[in-house]
Formats: structure tokens, sequence, C-alpha cells
């Protein structure tokens, strides 16, 4: 019995000092140590022992004024851990669950040089896709779903580089044409949280696409469901969006992602 009493008294501590370190991440500077304790609901006292094993492991750090902030350790920590994550590995189970339920094809983007880079890619029943999505495949930015949600990182003047180095051809008569266009459907996209392609880069192709955010909110990656608009009707679309924006929300939590940071 008192062995579990140690490991839980451990497990309460370790919940304790991570709840502090949350608290201490959102904010924007150097915090005294009332303030700390308040937010984190817990005596000065506690605060104060977490605090001072947290400094001696150097991760917090105590200035001139007796104030406290988070050190660089954990952007250390943030990069290791970053190099150990497989978003393949990660999003690829995700893709298969989306294609079952879905019934048709299931992709992972990235992008690569200013052009979308299918990373994975698993076929719908029919695969009726088969030649035009595969892995490797690139594609245009701002003509697909998963292209233009990645853009949606970009800045004004990345915007301009984009379209100095790899134009807005119109791929069909629905592609985008000009940058205000392009702009006016970023500001959608943003505001909605998932893009369409609908039949922007190939006609008879329909495709709607959600984000994948890790914990620099970021859109590192993104999943589409694709097929034929015999098949992709507008209401199909919408009867799709709230799975593929749950499996979204999924995989940027595991990545680390949360709403709050947005």
């Amino acid at each position: 019995m008192q062995t579990q009493k140690k490991a839980t008294g451990a497990n309460l501590s370790v919940i304790k000092a991570f709840n502090l370190i949350e608290v201490m991440a959102y904010q924007p500077g150097p915090m005294r140590l009332q303030d700390i304790a308040r937010l984190v609901g817990a005596p000065s006292s506690s605060v104060l022992r977490l605090l001072s094993s947290l400094m001696s492991m150097g991760y917090v750090n105590q200035n001139k004024d007796l104030r406290y902030s988070l050190s660089l350790k954990f952007s250390l920590i943030g990069r290791l851990v970053s190099a150990q994550t497989d978003l393949h590995g990660i999003i690829h189970p995700h893709l298969i669950e989306l294609e079952q339920i879905c019934q048709e094809s299931a992709c992972m983007a990235i992008e690569q040089d200013m052009r979308v880079l299918y990373a994975d890619v698993i076929h719908g029943p029919d695969n009726l896709l088969k030649t035009t999505q595969y892995i490797g495949k690139t594609a245009p930015m701002h003509c697909t779903g998963v292209g233009k949600l990645l853009m949606t990182n970009y800045s004004d003047s990345d915007i301009d580089r984009y379209i100095e180095t790899r134009g807005l051809h119109p791929y069909t008569e629905h592609t985008i044409k000009t940058k205000e266009e392009l702009l006016d459907e970023l500001t959608r996209i943003r505001s909605q949280g998932y893009a369409l392609d609908d039949e922007e880069c190939e006609l008879g192709a329909r495709c709607i696409a959600a984000p994948i955010y890790d914990y620099t909110k970021q859109v590192v990656a993104c999943i589409s469901v694709s097929g034929p608009v015999s098949r992709m009707s507008h209401d199909r679309l919408g009867d799709i969006r709230p799975t593929i924006l749950e499996f979204s929300k999924q995989i940027s939590e595991t990545l680390s992602y949360s709403e709050q940071m947005r």
C-alpha cells in the first residue's frame, strides 16, 4: 500500500509540474510567483518548489525582477521530438480509415518547392483516380484543395513570389486566375478551416481537404478526400466535411497543436 501511495504522489507531482509549464508557455513574458500560483491554482510555496526544481534543471529562468520564464531548453527538446516525428507513420492509419468511411481516395500532401507533393495515397474502391493521384506526384498549389491550404501559411510577399515563379496557369475554366481571386480564396479558407478543389485542377474531379497543424501553428501537411463529380456532389462534400475535419483535428493534436494556440 505504501508503494502505491508513493507512485500516486509522483504522478501528481508530474501533472502539477507540466500544468505549470503549460500555463507559463501561454503567457507573453516573465511572470511573478503570485501570478503563476493564481493561474495554476496552487499555493505559492508549492509553486516555488516546482519552479526551483525546474530552474535547477535549466528549464526555467529567473530575472533580476524575480520574475520567472521558461528557458530555450524547451526549444531543444521540441527540435529533438520534431526530428523523431514521422508524419507518414502518424497520418497513414487515419488515411486508411478515412478511405473506408468515405469510400473515396484519401491523400496526404505536403509542400515541396512551391508545389504539392502527394506523400501518401489510399485509393478508393474503384481506383478511378489512380492515374492522377499517386505517391510522389506533384501538382500546382493554387488549384488544389491541399495546395491552397498550404498557401494559408504564405505572406503577401510569398504569394507574389509564387505567382512570379509558378504562375497562375488556368488548368480548367474553374481555376483561379488572378492574385485578387487567390487572396479572396485564402481568406475564405482560413475562415472556414477547409478547402475545396471544384474541378479547378482537373475537369470531372472534386476534392475536399483539411489542414494538419503542428505546435508552431503552421499547416505542415493536409489530408484530402477526392472523387469523380458523379459521386462527389456538393451535398456529398458537405456530408464528408465533419469527418475529415475531425480526422485533421485528431492528427493535429498528435502533433501537439491546440485550438487555444490559434
